[in-house]
């Protein structure tokens, strides 16, 4: 956990706290979490809860990363977790964390304008890359693998005694999972190379301790490291004044895993950098581009790669923008504005499935966004905007929708139907759409039972719309406490 305060632009760190639970020990063979392991995890987040009374919901952010990604009882987790910290807990992909661990090394260390930068992370379950260009703290590379000192430890070392050949299966299989990124690397000439977290600071401050008085991590002196540490029996004889007997317990796969990187990727040097993950969270948190703007970015790109009608798509989203503002003005319940914006995404993006083909366009489209790497957006809102989209059009199945621990299904139900009429009145994908035509008019007996009022004159030059509109009345009938009304003013 770490605390800061925003003065004149600056950040100010006023407090810091880290407690290694080693979450990742907990998962069994089926990725299912222990009891003791959700608890240890529960047990530190009431520690931090307590620290953190009082503050803004708009001031916290809490990311989760590779454990509770592949968990499969994570919900517990997150259920458990509900009770005594009043914050959502986003889980983030291994894509966006990666990005998150650039940003936050970027902005803390100097390097040259033309620099090839490289920054790797080992963490308890997975192992992220990012690879980028100069100044630009938006990396060109991004890449999450799943091994770590944890889990590496469990695999490799599950008596915990040392052993060449078990050193070497565990360095041979880290270099395995980054195969294929390793031309792709090599291509970019990397010119400054930075390693962040646990391992990779200890393995900087044993350096310190044997004298090494810049503490760069060399091959010669990676080598001369693997040898004296191989020349031990067990985990916790080894014996360096900085390495505490917690991190002894997976330092060695740890070093195995940065070896078989490092080797593999034939880095000349490589420093350690104090900024990692939480800082790229705290940068983007406070004084950094902001978290909507580089989802926005994301989208945009997402947008051209596709070959989105960027004209038809502006015009869904401003008919969103005045649905929403009508049935804003109607209901007394409170949509999130991080709800309201991934609504106005699924807008922009509901198309790109066509580039596949029109024929079931919702489904490719969902797809897509469900399995891009979407940087800015956390695991529970790209598949929030993916189910937007995946239902934008043709019949609704609430069965099938996923849960969200972080948004109330009320006010995704109340998005949905906003996206499909936006989506439907622009069939004819028209320029001049006049908007001034339609309102939309709230039940006040039930939010999910909506009436559209159309202008006769519109009605009368537009024949079709109440061909679809008829259709659109049937797939809502469908949908239990759903109905959709038409009228004419």
């Amino acid at each position: 956990m770490i605390i800061a305060r925003n003065i004149d632009g600056a950040r100010q760190i006023i407090y810091k706290h880290k407690k290694n639970i080693h979450l990742a020990t907990g998962l069994n063979e089926y990725n299912e979490l222990s009891e003791s392991s959700i608890n240890r995890g529960i047990e530190c987040l009431a520690l931090f809860a307590e620290r953190l009374n009082g503050f803004p919901t708009e001031n916290v952010r809490i990311v989760a990363t590779y454990t509770l990604r592949i968990a499969k009882n994570r919900l517990k987790f997150l259920n458990e977790a509900a009770k005594i910290l009043p914050y959502p807990i986003e889980i983030i992909s291994g894509q966006e964390e990666a990005r998150l661990i650039y940003l936050g090394t970027m902005t803390a260390e100097s390097t040259n304008e033309n620099d090839s930068k490289f920054v790797v992370d080992i963490g308890g379950g997975s192992t992220e890359i990012a690879i980028g260009k100069g100044n630009d703290l938006k990396p060109i590379l991004v890449a999450s693998r799943p091994m770590g000192c944890v889990t590496y430890t469990k695999q490799f070392f599950p008596q915990k005694k040392i052993d060449y050949h078990s050193f070497q299966q565990a360095k041979l299989a880290a270099e395995q999972q980054i195969e294929n990124l390793i031309n792709l690397i090599k291509k970019h000439n990397i010119s400054a190379a930075f390693g962040t977290s646990g391992t990779i600071k200890s393995i900087y401050k044993i350096l310190l301790d044997i004298g090494v008085s810049d503490g760069i991590i060399t091959p010669k002196r990676l080598d001369d490291l693997i040898s004296y540490v191989l020349e031990f029996n067990d985990f916790h004889e080894i014996d360096f004044p900085s390495l505490s007997e917690e991190r002894k317990n997976v330092f060695v796969s740890g070093l195995a895993i940065f070896s078989g990187v490092f080797n593999a990727l034939g880095l000349k040097e490589l420093q350690f950098s104090p900024s990692a993950l939480r800082e790229g969270v705290l940068y983007e948190l406070i004084d950094g581009p902001n978290y909507r703007d580089i989802r926005q970015t994301t989208a945009e790109s997402l947008s051209q790669h596709y070959n989105i009608d960027e004209r038809h798509a502006k015009q869904i989203v401003k008919t969103a923008k005045y649905f929403f503002s009508q049935w804003k003005a109607q209901s007394s319940m409170i949509i999130p504005q991080s709800v309201e914006s991934i609504l106005y995404w699924a807008a922009q993006l509901h198309e790109v499935g066509l580039k596949i083909n029109f024929s079931s366009i919702h489904k490719h489209s969902s797809y897509i966004l469900k399995n891009s790497n979407l940087p800015g957006f956390n695991e529970e809102q790209q598949l929030l905007l993916s189910t937007l989209v995946r239902y934008h059009r043709k019949s609704i199945n609430i069965e099938e929708f996923p849960y969200f621990s972080l948004f109330e299904f009320k006010h995704i139900i109340a998005m949905l139907q906003i996206l499909r009429l936006s989506i439907l009145i622009n069939n004819q994908r028209s320029n001049d759409l006049d908007l001034d035509a339609f309102k939309l008019i709230l039940s006040q007996e039930k939010f999910t039972k909506v009436t559209l009022a159309i202008d006769k004159l519109f009605v009368e030059n537009n024949r079709l719309i109440l061909l679809d509109l008829e259709q659109e009345q049937k797939y809502w009938k469908a949908v239990n406490n759903w109905k959709l009304s038409i009228e004419t003013f």
